[in-house]
């Protein structure tokens, strides 16, 4: 099996949804119940995603003999500048000069492992300078992104108030 990477399709939307579905779900049974609620990320969200072209499906190519590969997560990877971005609390970014790009609304099965990894490999393929951030109570993110070396730099701010931690990494 392979992963493969590739902008998202308006025609993914269905699978793309099932993904952020599973996703919530897990976030609810390991704690974080008030990150992505209300209908977040919404069809029109992803939809957001796909025209500015920062839409992505990651897929395993197991289902290739039954005409297609499976989408097994999603994630947003827009340019910078981030407009919650813009004031940092309690810390610093480690470069605040630099151009950077965001990951945003990373989401997989949970039976499925590597995502996230096979996400930072893209990524950081396109730019050396990446920024997440996640929900205080997202233990699985917060996880992950120490283990692939980012930094934590404060907090953020959503446009909705929401408190969010802020992380960043330079290759």
């Amino acid at each position: 099996m392979s992963r493969i990477i590739r902008e998202a399709r308006p025609t993914d939307m269905a699978d793309i949804m099932s993904v952020m579905e599973a996703a919530r779900q897990t976030m609810r049974q390991t704690g974080n119940a008030h990150q992505w609620v209300d209908g977040y990320p919404s069809e029109a969200v992803i939809a957001a995603d796909m025209k500015s072209h920062g839409g992505f499906v990651v897929e395993d190519d197991d289902n290739l003999s039954a005409g297609r590969a499976t989408i097994v997560g999603y994630f947003a990877f827009l340019r910078s500048p981030e407009p919650t971005y813009a004031k940092i609390y309690e810390g610093a970014w480690v470069d605040d000069a630099t151009p950077y790009h965001v990951v945003h609304r990373i989401a997989s099965y949970p039976h499925v492992h590597g995502v996230f990894s096979s996400i930072m490999s893209f990524c950081f393929a396109h730019d050396p300078n990446i920024r997440i951030d996640t929900h205080r109570d997202n233990t699985i993110m917060q996880h992950c992104l120490k283990k692939h070396g980012f930094t934590y730099c404060g907090i953020i701010y959503l446009l909705s108030g929401d408190e969010r931690l802020a992380y960043q990494k330079l290759a």
